[in-house]
């Protein structure tokens, strides 16, 4: 029998109680079973894939097509985790119309439990339809990927006190707005620690510290697959690409070398048989 899958409210009694929210990024199925069997209670599929799994430069490029194909294998992984689904860039900036539509297009495709949305103000009336709809919103301020060009690049946002001003009535804004869950990214730990004690809803943070109500990685930034550039708020637990790379390699030299397939590893006929297959 399936675990039964966590929900909004759980979230929300968990800030109450100051217990921490975990939160990995998943882009498959079996990664998927790997960190909810692991206990993560949120797994985020985010437009992050772009970059590590699919080999794009940027998350610009990345798809609804691309993120419903991924979140289907994760949600087929996963049983107890809360799915979260990240809406790429312009299917929700143009129309609250084609946020809403594209919404649930994701959860009806999926079977996610929630979206997450890039933006302050300019989010707010998607995300209040898209909630009176019955889905759950996650919102993300700080540092967004699908704007960094016109925040100067991928930099820690918020040490202006103009922009903290900002950021903290966007944050409110979008409460007010119905979102169950906030990421905050690269954000200086005082403001976001100003923004989590504001909010009663859950804040999860990267590269936010630890006053934060929970924390989310890069499953590859997590198990250190990802080759490329490693910002300053990731902490590697594994050295799995290491490990990897150690195993094929092994698996080339026995091949190579005729070690590999032992007998153990073939199967066999009778020798009568195989003489009449002659014939």
């Amino acid at each position: 029998m399936s675990a039964q899958r966590l929900s909004t409210l759980d979230f929300r009694e968990m800030k109450q109680k100051g217990e921490k929210i975990t939160m990995v990024t998943a882009y498959d199925h079996p990664t998927a079973q790997l960190v909810d069997e692991a206990g993560v209670e949120t797994i985020l599929v985010g437009d992050s894939l772009g970059m590590v799994v699919l080999g794009y430069e940027d998350t610009l490029s990345v798809t609804i097509e691309d993120m419903i194909h991924h979140s289907k294998a994760v949600v087929r992984g996963s049983e107890r985790a809360f799915v979260i689904v990240d809406m790429p860039f312009l299917t929700y900036q143009v129309t609250v119309e084609d946020a809403l539509r594209n919404a649930g297009r994701i959860i009806q495709s999926t079977g996610a439990q929630g979206v997450k949305l890039e933006g302050g103000g300019e989010v707010v009336e998607a995300v209040s339809a898209i909630t009176r709809a019955g889905i759950p919103v996650v919102g993300h301020l700080g540092l967004t990927p699908q704007s960094a060009g016109q925040l100067g690049g991928f930099k820690v946002q918020g040490k202006d006190p103009r922009v903290a001003r900002e950021m903290i009535e966007d944050a409110l804004a979008l409460e007010d707005a119905g979102m169950f869950m906030l990421v905050l990214e690269c954000v200086p730990r005082q403001l976001a620690a100003l923004i989590t004690s504001r909010l009663s809803v859950p804040v999860i943070g990267i590269g936010a510290g630890k006053e934060c109500d929970g924390q989310v990685l890069v499953f590859h930034d997590v198990m250190g697959i990802y080759t490329g550039k490693r910002p300053k708020f990731v902490k590697q637990y594994a050295q799995a690409r290491d490990e990897m790379e150690k195993g094929i390699k092994e698996y080339i030299s026995e091949v190579r070398s005729g070690l590999f397939p032992e007998e153990k590893h073939t199967f066999s006929m009778n020798e009568e048989d195989l003489s009449r297959a002659m014939e």
